[in-house]
């Protein structure tokens, strides 16, 4: 009804990249841009849309600019925790570290941030700040389990399936139920 609607190509583009269409969902995120620089969300889709197609290294970027063009917005928490899930999926351990850790610090009731933070430190063989963030994030979310988590993938991308491996193998070392 209103194709010239930015806010409409990114939200389209989100439900794409959320349902196993990732590279329409960057399409359409892209679109938005072109009519709507400004965008800030749809920069950060497009980081989160690469991720599910198995090129999380481009992610930081697209974050950055979201950042840049609003430090303040009530979903930036949401894009550091994109931005710590592409580091992990990369095996940049500590950068997924940092992420997370500023994702909550930023809005410290985004259960999945603390699972994800679990995992990494799992991974990194730092079982009890692991637990401790699992603790944190089933307090948000009680029904979290591994098996849940399993179930949204989003993607059937095999690089993003492998990826997601580890995080798999870091909430187990973690303590996180399997559901």
């Amino acid at each position: 009804m209103a194709p010239e609607h930015a806010p409409a190509h990114f939200w389209m583009g989100l439900v794409l990249s959320q349902t196993n269409r990732a590279a329409h969902g960057i399409a359409e995120c892209e679109r938005a841009l072109a009519l709507d620089r400004n965008l800030a969300g749809a920069h950060t889709a497009i980081g989160r849309a690469k991720i599910m197609i198995g090129r999380s290294e481009e992610t930081e970027s697209h974050v950055n600019e979201s950042l840049r063009l609003s430090p303040r917005d009530n979903r930036a928490h949401i894009w550091m925790w994109i931005a710590g899930v592409a580091k992990l999926h990369v095996g940049s351990d500590d950068e997924a570290v940092a992420c997370f850790r500023r994702a909550i610090e930023m809005n410290r009731n985004h259960p999945t941030a603390h699972f994800h933070l679990a995992a990494v430190l799992a991974l990194l063989d730092r079982q009890d700040e692991a637990r401790s963030a699992v603790q944190a994030g089933l307090a948000f979310n009680p029904t979290f389990t591994i098996s849940r988590f399993h179930s949204g993938a989003g993607s059937h991308n095999p690089t993003y399936l492998a990826q997601r491996e580890r995080i798999y193998e870091g909430l187990r070392k973690a303590g996180v139920p399997e559901g």
